[in-house]
């Protein structure tokens, strides 16, 4: 009787360690939940969208999207950050939620520990934009005119303690030069101050910016990126002028830690052959986003590179830590 027992313990413990890679083997069996922590509409969403179409016609369950937007996405990330790490639940965010909003709010949780990245679909990228009245056509130019004109100039941004407030602070800090904020509430709203010629500059999204490259009020005079874009390859990019800057920001699919590695595999693969396919790869170009489908070791060294950006950054625009 003791032996037969034995055998059944070793049995059950047997099953019982097959049961938690079953589980996983067999996923998904329901659907996914995808929370976004901005609006519907914008790079991110509309990154988001497309990745959970493919990943709901390749995997054969629903993905669906669930926008929940908030200051600095804590309330979406902190939800992923809080679920069960079993695939069901997942964030689409930009780098900035994980690494920026760690930064500027007090957290009752850490991104950064609690979230893995899986992949991007795309890396967002900004532009600068000065009306065209200034008597400058390039960075260097700007920069000189500036300098030469120091308060005299202004730039406007869609909203503050984000990459559009960022992206310029630490650009006038390495440059050293002085410019007047003059904040706006979004980004159509700050384009229009530009196109108007209320302000002279603004740094912002690649994807809002390109389609005025041919414009009559505004013109384009670099990227954020450490090499020009391939959709704009006239625009230089900072780093001509400015070596080592670069500011933009990863967008992609995170899991909450401990999700199984043969989850995140599968999700990192499919994603990636996404986004690097010939229709993807050429809808996100002509947008000024930089195709994704990064490895695990690129994932890394990018949210690592973001955090130093975003610290230099934070501090340029004189943002003090939570306390």
């Amino acid at each position: 009787m003791h032996s037969l027992r034995l055998s059944t313990l070793a049995v059950a413990a047997l099953l019982s360690g097959l049961a938690a890679p079953s589980h996983a083997a067999d996923w998904p069996a329901k659907p996914v939940t995808v929370i976004v922590p901005f609006g519907a509409g914008g790079n991110t969403d509309m990154m988001a969208r497309l990745g959970a179409q493919h990943l709901a016609a390749k995997l054969g369950q629903s993905f669906v999207i669930e926008n929940r937007p908030s200051a600095g996405g804590a309330l979406a990330t902190g939800q992923v950050a809080a679920a069960a790490p079993d695939g069901y639940t997942l964030l689409f965010a930009a780098s900035s939620m994980i690494v920026l909003t760690p930064q500027l709010q007090k957290l009752t949780f850490d991104p950064m520990k609690q979230l893995v990245p899986i992949t991007n679909m795309g890396t967002g990228t900004q532009m600068i934009a000065i009306k065209r009245e200034l008597p400058v056509k390039t960075l260097p130019e700007f920069i000189a005119y500036a300098k030469a004109n120091p308060g005299k100039l202004n730039y406007t941004v869609a909203g503050t303690q984000n990459i559009s407030h960022l992206a310029p602070a630490l650009l006038f800090a390495r440059a050293g030069i002085d410019i007047v904020l003059v904040p706006q509430k979004s980004e159509p709203a700050a384009i229009a101050d530009l196109m108007a010629g209320q302000v002279d500059l603004y740094f912002g999204n690649s994807s809002s910016l390109l389609p005025h490259i041919n414009s009559d009020r505004v013109r384009l005079i670099a990227v954020g990126t450490p090499t020009r874009l391939s959709v704009a390859p006239d625009i230089p990019s900072v780093s001509e002028t400015l070596p080592g800057f670069e500011f933009s920001s990863w967008n992609g699919f995170l899991a909450p830690a401990g999700t199984p590695d043969s989850i995140v595999t599968t999700l990192r693969d499919e994603v990636t052959a996404f986004a690097k396919s010939p229709e993807i790869s050429e809808r996100l170009s002509k947008l000024g986003i930089i195709p994704g489908g990064m490895t695990k070791e690129q994932n890394e060294a990018a949210f690592k590179k973001d955090y130093e950006s975003f610290l230099a950054a934070a501090k340029a625009a004189g943002i003090e830590p939570p306390k």
